[in-house]
Formats: C-alpha cells, sequence, structure tokens
C-alpha cells in the first residue's frame, strides 16, 4: 500500500536470486572499511582511536549477522 492507502500499482517481484552474492560483497566491503579504520585509529589521538574501534566493533557483529543470512538463503534454497 502507499501512502495514502492505495494498493501499490507496479510491485516489484521479491528476486532474491542473488542475496547471496549480494552479501558476500558487503561482507568484503566491510572488512576493507575495518581494515582501513584499523589504520587511520594508528595515526589518530586516543578519542578517536577508541571511536573507531567501537565502529569496527559493531562492523563484525553486522558480519556475523550477514553471514547468518547468507546460511538462511542457503537453506531456504
Amino acid at each position: 500500500m502507499n501512502m495514502r492507502g492505495y494498493p501499490r500499482k507496479n510491485a516489484k517481484p521479491d528476486d532474491r536470486s542473488d542475496n547471496v552474492d549480494k552479501l558476500q560483497q558487503n561482507i568484503e566491503n566491510t572488512l576493507e572499511n575495518i581494515q582501513e579504520a584499523e589504520h587511520s585509529a594508528e595515526r589518530s589521538n586516543e578519542e578517536q582511536s577508541q571511536a573507531i574501534k567501537e565502529k569496527n566493533d559493531r562492523r563484525r557483529q553486522s558480519i556475523d549477522g550477514m553471514r547468518e543470512e547468507i546460511k538462511d538463503e542457503f537453506h531456504d534454497q
């Protein structure tokens, strides 16, 4: 339904055929971001370094979630 409560016209079908590929690419991108951030943390002050560490921890949690989604996608196929 759209914002006015009418059914959507031309709703796209749910195509999950490339979800695993997209998730894997997201994992690779996130791992690269972690590495870049760790290099940046080496040149940062203590406060910035701590913020980077915390963000990387969240990134790692996100990776864990994406890996679980990949397992679910394989299970559903």
